[in-house]
């Protein structure tokens, strides 16, 4: 498949758009409509192709970005060429592709963490608390978690969604994975009450931070 077109990918892509799916997604700001076991499926027959890739991310299309980040190159990006990705991504599941599934696996990852975690656009420092959220869990050392504790306290009551998402994920990641930070964790979680009442599908454990640690503490044994 080394001579597929942009053109022929989206083709493809637009002939497994289902208006059902869509209408879900659009429910929580991602504007596509496709099955993703299905694109994972065009993924798995198109392999790896970095240019093809490039060429799909530059089309804007949500779908088309989606499949960038399962048929590119993670280590290929340049720094600079990964930062305009990211402030281009749009909707939360490009943005949460591609730092997963890409800026994890590249070189410069540690460099955007800390660049982006900085930034003035909350949907840009978003990615950077994913990414120090996956530090906390996998590699603390050098991590401030005083210091995170301290800005969550202060800034995630009234941060904007994607911000106040990521900074409580890393709220429940400390708990979870630090005993020495859990008893702080869990105050702050019980005292801010965010995303206390959001609704959770059976089976499923809440986002809210003091439930989630306490839940993923008790699996661990």
């Amino acid at each position: 498949m080394s001579d597929t077109t942009v053109a022929q990918v989206l083709a493809e892509l637009a002939t497994l758009e289902d208006p059902k799916i869509r209408a879900v997604n659009e429910k929580h700001g991602d504007d596509h409509g496709v099955n993703l076991g299905h694109l994972r499926a065009v993924a798995k027959r198109l392999k790896t192709q970095q240019d093809l890739a490039r060429e799909l991310w530059a089309t804007g299309d949500t779908t088309a970005k989606l499949l960038t980040t399962l048929i590119c190159r993670p280590k290929a990006f340049e720094r600079d060429e990964l930062d305009a990705m990211l402030r281009s991504a749009g909707t939360p599941k490009v943005q949460d592709w591609l730092v997963n599934y890409v800026v994890k696996k590249n070189p410069h990852a540690e460099e955007l963490r800390a660049a982006w975690f900085a930034d003035p656009d909350p949907v840009v420092a978003s990615a950077g608390w994913a990414l120090t959220t996956e530090r906390v869990a996998k590699q603390p050392a050098g991590l401030d978690l005083d210091g995170l504790l301290d800005v969550i306290e202060a800034d995630m009551k009234d941060a904007p969604d994607r911000l106040q998402w990521a900074m409580n994920h890393c709220l429940a990641q400390i708990g979870i994975e630090h005993a020495e930070y859990r008893a702080r964790a869990l105050a702050i979680g019980e005292r801010l009450e965010v995303l206390k009442d959001y609704p959770t599908p059976p089976n499923c454990t809440s986002p809210f931070a003091p439930i989630w640690i306490t839940e993923m503490v008790r699996r661990k044994g």
